[in-house]
């Protein structure tokens, strides 16, 4: 195997949000794909459920709005085995803005984001996604 830092991530991300009756079901679908743009949806009464298997959009975001050590301490702190779990406020989503949703619960409600690790492992793929940062600013590994 080469030394080349071309890494094979293999997750399975799983997204859903509510979809109220006062709120258009596309509007939501577009708030989803704003942040998850290759998501696969499915809208069902009342829901809107999506799959993905690559957060490149999400991490770009975060790299814009400087919020990397935020998502990281989401990430870790809502962690099970190789499962990391997170909301994020819906209003935001619309804008192309992450947000996350911690403490009160939102009015229009979240976006539910479950990520399941398979390769390589947790922890690198964080460091992929939100790398870790000294004095605000990424470092690289």
């Amino acid at each position: 195997m080469s030394a080349n830092r071309t890494e094979i991530y293999r997750v399975d991300i799983e997204i859903t949000a509510p979809v109220y009756d006062t709120e258009v079901t596309a509007r939501v679908a577009d708030a989803v794909t704003n942040i998850f743009p290759n998501a696969d949806l499915e809208e069902s009464l009342g829901e809107i459920r999506a799959e993905a298997h690559s957060m490149e959009q999400f991490s770009e975001l975060l790299h814009r709005q400087e919020i990397l050590d935020t998502a990281r301490g989401e990430f870790f702190s809502n962690r099970e085995g190789q499962i990391f779990s997170f909301a994020l406020k819906k209003q935001a989503a619309f804008e192309n803005r992450v947000n996350f949703s911690v403490g009160e619960p939102d009015e229009l409600g979240e976006i539910a984001v479950r990520v399941r690790v398979d390769e390589p492992t947790l922890e690198e793929y964080v460091d992929h996604v939100a790398p870790p940062t000294e004095d605000g600013r990424p470092v690289d590994g």
